[in-house]
């Protein structure tokens, strides 16, 4: 438990284990002595660890799923995590979204929250490995344009939604995959304002689920 959500918290933030040692001066070669005999740091290391990534130490061992510890929690905003996404979903799924279901739900800052309009979407398929999984959420604030490099949710031909990495070229526009096994989607001026190929939003924050 204590090395996994290490790795999902480093995955969330994209920093690399090795990063994350290094940072704290710490032996490259000590996450892998704690994962393979199932131990853990003394207290003064746990509570570094825990304060790099600002979470509690009890959230590190597992003790609880409450990251912040409650003097510093913030009252959060809840949006909507609208169904699956990846390389073709129905974009009905996010338009007629209805739901009471606390299951169909994340939660932001007020402070994110007062910086745009967010929502989330949870992934499937494999289009998107090894950073996004299949089964984890995605927090996107709505935009209608982004930066060429930047991962985006992106609906094509009005009807079809897909999360892709978006690289713009004088010839046109590229969705790719990070997964190798999937060719990148290239577009062309005419074929992105014909189809049309339409950014809805920016993926701001991944919610890695183990």
């Amino acid at each position: 438990m204590f090395t996994e959500r290490i790795q999902n918290l480093a995955k969330n933030k994209n920093i690399k284990i090795a990063q994350m040692l290094k940072d704290l001066n710490m032996g490259q070669g000590t996450f892998s002595t704690w994962k393979k005999r199932g131990t853990v740091p003394n207290g003064e290391t746990l509570q570094r660890i825990a304060d790099y990534f600002g979470v509690t130490v009890d959230y590190l061992l597992g003790k609880t799923d409450e990251k912040e510890p409650e003097s510093t929690r913030r009252p959060g905003v809840r949006i909507p995590v609208y169904g699956n996404v990846a390389a073709g979903v129905p974009i009905l799924a996010i338009e007629n979204y209805d739901s009471d279901d606390p299951d169909d739900w994340e939660e932001i800052t007020e402070k994110m929250a007062s910086t745009g309009e967010y929502f989330a979407l949870r992934i499937h398929g494999d289009s998107m490995e090894p950073k996004i999984s299949n089964g984890d959420i995605v927090i996107v604030r709505i935009q209608q344009t982004i930066e060429s490099g930047e991962t985006a949710i992106v609906r094509i031909n009005g009807d079809e939604a897909t999360c892709k990495k978006v690289k713009r070229t004088p010839e046109g526009m590229m969705l790719i995959s990070t997964n190798p096994v999937y060719e990148p989607m290239f577009f062309t001026p005419k074929q992105v304002q014909e189809l049309p190929v339409e950014i809805i939003g920016k993926v701001v924050e991944l919610r890695a689920k183990f």
